[in-house]
């Protein structure tokens, strides 16, 4: 069974930091690429972040850059979402996602998590 699991979500405040965690089991890690999106209340979902687990690349939306950093321990199958400085336009549901080559459109990806709140106080 392909399972996804975030967590690291919660409440900070505007400048804080905080890191999510997406556990993957019931596929081949090392032949997707995982990404992250976040959902807003009354807002499409947005691509954040993504990498390649076979070479490590990484893609980043331009509202994060510098502020975000994503990493991936193959060993352990799960890829790390380091969220810095953080602003109140970042809160939303934060979902991590696997397909087979990175992309910011959502209907490219193939498995998801069940998402994690990140709530961020000004």
């Amino acid at each position: 069974e392909v399972q996804l699991v975030e967590s690291g979500g919660g409440l900070v405040q505007a400048g804080g930091s905080l890191r999510l965690s997406c556990a993957a089991s019931g596929f081949t890690f090392d032949d997707y690429a995982i990404g992250w999106f976040r959902q807003a209340p009354g807002k499409e979902r947005e691509g954040v972040s993504c990498i390649s687990s076979s070479d490590g690349s990484t893609y980043y939306a331009d509202s994060v850059k510098g502020r975000f950093t994503i990493s991936s321990d193959n060993a352990k199958n799960t890829v790390y979402l380091q969220m810095n400085s953080l602003k109140p336009e970042d809160t939303a549901v934060y979902y991590c996602a696997a397909t087979s080559a990175c992309s910011s459109w959502y209907g490219t990806y193939d498995y998801w998590g069940q998402g994690t709140q990140v709530t961020v106080s000004s």
